[in-house]
């Protein structure tokens, strides 16, 4: 009988490594803490049915894995649209540059939205795989058992496959016996992707911008928006806006947010920016599951002990495993590296047993 495996976090490394063992005939049983699947991936419908990326959105031809990936599965992606004016904001007293876009390194985008590829890999599994709305409070490793406590229920499994952010597992999660001191200070100092990040959108009945010959693309030192693009769909029928603000603007209300954001992309792209249709924002920090609060009195920098070795090896016997987009050797913090670390930890797996 193939063991059975719990994978904690239904982002894409959980819902893709318990994918892969499924496929190899093993158990498999996924935990999610928030109440929908696909973590730091999270695709709004908004006005109009209009999708808006209000996490993890772009790749390149370097991210290989991603590629053969979204191959393997059979979705499409379309290259970020960049084709007219953009512009750059240097100083505050000074005019926005117009600037061109070099066209030899292409972003993309999933079509559908990045939430297509969580969808795709959702639905291989049963109802009795995936369980949301549980928050893992404690791992007993005492037993040839592992015991999994949650906040509402308990599970039994031989092998447990973590993806939760670093700093949000050991400091959310009680382990019987105790982590070692390596793991726990290195996950506790390890950088979140996206953990501080506030994403932005605003859609629209027609793409005024296009229709102007200007981009979409824009970015600033002077804010609150950082970085802005186009968002239209792949089939070009549904139009948006979309990118980062500074994230300092949190400490300001939703509708001085807004204020604030209409006022500077009226300035740079006109006054047809006030005929948006819908706006919708995501402020990661506050986002349940996301960043760890106790890490707020830590600085860490971007890419912090991301794909640290401690993270590679097997724990409590070969009971445990640490995946995830920030473990990842290769592009962390991407969604190449959550592709990435999955593949890993599956070889892994599977040459251990």
């Amino acid at each position: 009988m193939k063991q059975r495996i719990t994978i904690l976090g239904g982002g894409l490394s959980g819902l893709l490594i318990g994918y892969r063992l499924k496929k190899l005939g093993f158990k498999i049983q996924i935990l999610e803490a928030r109440n929908r699947l696909g973590g730091r991936i999270s695709t709004v419908l908004s006005a109009n049915e209009t999708p808006v990326e209000m996490g993890a959105t772009w790749f390149g031809e370097q991210h290989i894995n991603l590629l053969a990936l979204l191959k393997e599965l059979g979705l499409s992606y379309f290259e970020q649209h960049m084709k007219g004016a953009a512009y750059f904001e240097a100083f505050s007293m000074a005019p926005p540059q117009s600037i061109d876009i070099p066209d030899d390194n292409p972003s993309y985008r999933i079509a559908g939205g990045t939430s297509s590829l969580i969808k795709v890999l959702a639905e291989y599994f049963d109802k009795e795989e995936v369980y949301l709305n549980q928050q893992v409070k404690e791992l007993d490793f005492n037993n040839d058992v592992v015991m999994i406590t949650t906040d509402h229920r308990s599970f039994e499994t031989d092998i447990v496959i973590s993806t939760l952010p670093p700093a949000l597992l050991v400091n959310s999660i009680k382990f019987l016996p105790s982590i070692s001191s390596e793991l726990s200070d290195i996950a506790k100092s390890t950088h979140t992707w996206m953990q501080d990040a506030i994403k932005v959108a605003l859609v629209y009945k027609e793409p005024f911008w296009r229709n102007k010959n200007i981009s979409g693309t824009l970015f600033s030192n002077v804010g609150p928006v950082t970085e802005f693009y186009d968002h239209s769909n792949y089939e070009v029928t549904k139009y948006a806006l979309c990118g980062f603000i500074n994230s300092g603007y949190s400490q300001f209300s939703k509708e001085e947010r807004k204020e604030k954001i209409i006022s500077q992309l009226e300035r740079l792209l006109g006054s047809e920016v006030l005929e948006y249709i819908a706006y919708e924002e995501i402020i990661w920090s506050e986002e349940p599951f996301t960043k760890d609060k106790e890490q707020g009195n830590i600085f860490v920098y971007p890419h912090q002990n991301n794909g640290n070795a401690v993270f590679s090896q097997d724990y409590f016997n070969n009971k445990f495993y640490i995946s995830g987009t920030e473990t990842s050797s290769h592009f962390p913090g991407y969604i190449e590296g959550a592709v990435f670390s999955a593949n890993k930890i599956v070889s892994k797996i599977v040459n251990y047993l």
